[in-house]
């Protein structure tokens, strides 16, 4: 049971990690090498889409154009990113404005002889196998391809969701000092006069017993013990 245990719970961080690894959001530090839109038809890798851009028509289910942006790593490594909005939908960015990102992008597409480095904000993951790409949310220029990002937005979610989970455990916590203990230690003292009473109803017994079977060896000529 104990290795059940730790299994469930090492499976649980594993999702917890893996939900805010996808769901926070991230900065990577590359050059644009191009835009475009592209139709695509969508089936299992659905869930990792985005719904379609806000006030377009959503008729045609699994097949819509998506933008996307390439871009290259300071390590000469590709990475493509997708662009679509969030509107009201999970996860809270509240994008809407893919058009004009779009256009940005375009605008800050450069060449390995003479790079222009961005910093794309995205969330979700990269699959080459089930062609999944993560969606980014903003882009900006930096001074190079070793600026400093902070990740400020992690860390106070992070640093919220710590405090949150503290203050709940706290509440949990005094909640079965209050509570819980309490009524433990109830039932646990009952118990204890409970077979404390069945000890002395056993020893009553006993000695009635003996008695009984003292008196009964009287009639055998016995002396009465």
């Amino acid at each position: 049971m104990r290795y059940v245990k730790w299994t469930l719970i090492a499976l649980l961080a594993l999702l917890v990690f893996a939900f805010f690894h996808y769901t926070l959001p991230q900065r990577d530090i590359v050059r644009i090498v191009g835009t475009h839109t592209q139709r695509m038809d969508l089936g299992e890798n659905a869930w990792f889409f985005a719904a379609p851009d806000v006030g377009t028509s959503t008729t045609t289910a699994g097949s819509r154009d998506i933008k996307f942006i390439e871009t290259m790593s300071p390590r000469g490594r590709p990475m493509v990113y997708r662009n679509e909005d969030t509107g009201w939908s999970w996860p809270p960015y509240f994008k809407v404005n893919s058009f004009n990102l779009q256009t940005q992008a375009g605008d800050l597409v450069s060449t390995a002889q003479s790079p222009r480095w961005v910093a794309i904000t995205h969330y979700g993951w990269r699959n080459e196998f089930f062609s999944i790409f993560p969606n980014a949310v903003a882009v900006r220029e930096v001074s190079g391809p070793d600026a400093t990002l902070i990740p400020w937005v992690n860390i106070v979610i992070l640093t919220l969701l710590a405090l949150a989970i503290l203050m709940i455990w706290r509440m949990l916590a005094q909640f079965r000092e209050r509570m819980i203990d309490p009524v433990i230690e109830d039932v646990g003292d009952a118990l204890d006069r409970a077979d404390e009473r069945a000890d002395r109803a056993r020893d009553r017994a006993r000695g009635a017993w003996g008695r009984f079977t003292g008196w009964l060896g009287t009639w055998r000529g016995r002396p009465r013990r």
